[in-house]
């Protein structure tokens, strides 16, 4: 009787499943890095979802974009008897739509201002990255992420000089006066800020008292809160609220 030699095969099998769980690794460990990154400067800039968000975000697309490449070879088949379909871009559509409703519950609005949008936009750019990792493609993923630090670090520079030069500051204001005082000298203090435009104005009485709402626009390098510190300390003035919605004419 001749024996067949099997010696190897299960060592081959081994070393085989071993090589794939080692890349699957590296590919979590990956995103955990990219998405860290990223992470480190949103902390640094004082943003509600920081360094644990991000690498959260991006370990568990890495580990979807796994799961959707080498979750399903056990199924795989040629016999046509077994009818077992599955398709890999399901689970990373998933994603997208997923990360898509925790982007939304970040960003809110404050008055006229929105908040966290960029924070909101790195989330999504983190999840596409943590899933490009999954699925193997590490070299885009790097770019991606080296691309959006050099966006959020760099340009904070041009975005505040733009603000600071050429963008024009405007705010609601709601000023409730000292009962018995009258409405008419505030408004002209308030037309004759210097390089500010008053785009509306309406009086309204409330507890007896004169309420003065306005919508101001002020100049590029004119800082408006600072010129509305004055009128604030006016003793005809009982508070003065910023934010108050005032529609512009």
């Amino acid at each position: 009787m001749r024996l067949r030699s099997h010696g190897r095969t299960p060592s081959v099998g081994k070393t085989a499943a071993m090589d794939v769980e080692l890349h699957v690794i590296g590919r979590l460990l990956a995103a955990a890095a990219l998405g860290a990154g990223i992470g480190i400067e949103r902390e640094t800039a004082d943003q509600p979802a920081g360094l644990r968000t991000h690498l959260t975000v991006a370990l568990g697309a890495a580990l979807f974009g796994v799961v959707s490449t080498l979750g399903f070879e056990e199924f795989r088949t040629t016999q046509r008897a077994v009818n077992i379909q599955y398709d890999v871009t399901r689970v990373a559509s998933t994603v997208v739509t997923g990360i898509g409703f925790l982007g939304a519950g970040m960003i809110f609005r404050r008055g006229d201002v929105v908040h966290n949008l960029t924070t909101a936009a790195s989330l999504w750019v983190v999840a596409a990255i943590g899933l490009s990792c999954g699925v193997g493609d590490i070299a885009p993923a790097v770019v991606a992420a080296v691309v959006l630090v050099a966006a959020l670090v760099l340009l904070r520079w041009p975005r505040d000089w733009l603000h600071n030069h050429l963008s024009r500051e405007d705010e609601a204001v709601r000023i409730l006066l000292e009962p018995g005082a009258a409405p008419e000298p505030l408004e002209a203090a308030l037309r004759a800020l210097e390089h500010v435009e008053v785009k509306n104005l309406n009086v309204e009485k409330q507890d007896g008292a004169f309420v003065v709402a306005a919508y101001l626009e002020a100049r590029p390098h004119v800082r408006l809160r600072e010129r509305l510190s004055d009128v604030a300390r006016r003793d005809d003035v009982r508070t003065l609220v910023l934010g108050a919605a005032v529609a512009p004419d």
